[in-house]
């Protein structure tokens, strides 16, 4: 199941430093980032194996997430926020602001074999 943890930060005049360091709890073997995304959805799908923390450096959206048993909504709204997506977690990211960057960080290497495109049929 998806969920959110606050990543630890320094502040001082000179600004703000957010580390990810133990927080995430798997080891990061690839990153990518998104950004300059238009009105579309991204995402729609879910993994075998892989692990995913999104953070939300810039800018904001909202991914919502289906368990197969929870449908849930995660705004990602600011930069010491980071949702950690489990395999089973079939998600989509959406209503990027033009100024949102997100950081995706993944415990393996890409797959296509390890993608499944097709939502939870739980619906009523």
């Amino acid at each position: 199941m998806a969920y959110i943890i606050n990543l630890k930060t320094h502040s001082d005049p000179r600004g703000n430093l957010t580390v990810v360091e133990k927080e995430i709890p798997f080891d990061v073997k690839r990153f990518f980032y998104i950004y300059k995304v238009d009105e579309s959805v991204r995402g729609g799908h879910r993994h075998k194996t892989t692990r995913q923390a999104a953070i939300c450096i810039h800018g904001s959206c909202i991914v919502s997430n289906d368990n197969g048993r929870l449908k849930e909504e995660f705004p990602l709204d600011h930069p010491q926020k980071c949702l950690i997506l489990e395999p089973e977690d079939w998600h989509t990211m959406h209503h990027f602001t033009p100024d949102a960057v997100l950081l995706v960080m993944a415990s393996t290497l890409f797959d296509p074999k390890d993608y499944i495109y097709e939502p939870y049929n739980n619906r009523i």
